[in-house]
């Protein structure tokens, strides 16, 4: 199983572009970050995670500025997005941004994507809440598109324009990856359809033995090989047992989880983690 790590990148946490310097160092495979544009003051969607939302969630640094700095510092470490909110992004800007930051690393961009779960966030750029998975979708699905076609179009419901030239494309063919992000049956369901990869938190739903059988034989009905969707797992207990465990349910990549603070707290954990790379 490859070992990445995952952080939110914020305004008083460790630079990104240090971070993945130390990352790739150290022999780890992947490094991904998050995004929230803001949090609504208000507060009123719960968060998944807990009673108290975390103030990394409204500190997060730019995603894809984040990714580019990672990217100009690192030749070999893959940069992923841990979710991107392609629900809050228009999906022309949205695909020059990742085939731009392929392009200049020579393929090393993982696409997460996620609907979210914060309504008044979403609605503040005009997203509602009740269709954001059919958005998502018609908007990966444009993407896609974009990064695939000369001449790109894409006639949806929620999604539609006619035909663009857009470039560059990515290095990665046909595209970088897409990897679904979410822990429910409905997620998985939504990797199958039109993802290259399934991202779940463990802890919210079954066990992850029990859900990655359970991808694969939607995936089977499907009429899809299972090995096309590979697993990333958020969230890895950092112990010999606990990745024996995550490598024997059939886990491709899992992630480590790292505070969002200074180099002085970082960089041992790191090092730490390092002994867990083989």
């Amino acid at each position: 199983m490859k070992l990445g790590l995952f952080q939110f990148s914020t305004d008083y946490s460790m630079r990104p572009d240090d971070l993945a310097r130390a990352a790739e160092e150290r022999g780890f495979e992947s490094i991904f970050f998050p995004e929230h544009t803001h949090i609504p003051v208000s507060r009123k969607s719960p968060w998944p995670g807990g009673k108290d939302l975390p103030k990394d969630y409204w500190h997060t640094n730019d995603l894809f500025v984040a990714l580019a700095m990672a990217a100009a510092v690192t030749k070999k470490i893959r940069l992923g997005t841990g979710i991107c909110l392609v629900i809050e992004r228009d999906p022309i800007t949205t695909a020059k941004e990742v085939a731009t930051i392929d392009s200049l690393s020579g393929g090393r961009v993982l696409f997460g994507v996620g609907g979210g779960w914060n309504a008044e966030e979403m609605e503040n750029h005009g997203t509602r809440f009740q269709t954001r998975f059919k958005l998502m979708r018609e908007r990966v699905m444009a993407m896609k598109a974009i990064w695939k076609d000369e001449e790109a179009e894409y006639h949806g419901e929620l999604v539609n324009f006619d035909k663009i030239w857009s470039y560059p494309k990515p290095a990665q063919k046909p595209h970088p990856p897409v990897l679904i992000g979410g822990s429910s049956a409905a997620a998985r369901r939504r990797a199958v359809a039109y993802g290259e990869g399934w991202m779940p938190i463990p802890g919210r739903g079954e066990s992850i033995a029990a859900a990655v059988q359970d991808l694969r034989a939607d995936a089977e009905k499907a009429g899809r090989d299972p090995r096309t969707i590979p697993v990333t797992v958020f969230g890895v207990r950092p112990d010999a047992k606990s990745i024996a465990e995550y490598r024997e349910a059939g886990v491709e990549r899992g992630l480590l989880p790292l505070p969002a603070a200074t180099p002085d707290t970082v960089l041992p954990l790191l090092d730490g983690y390092a002994k867990l790379v083989s």
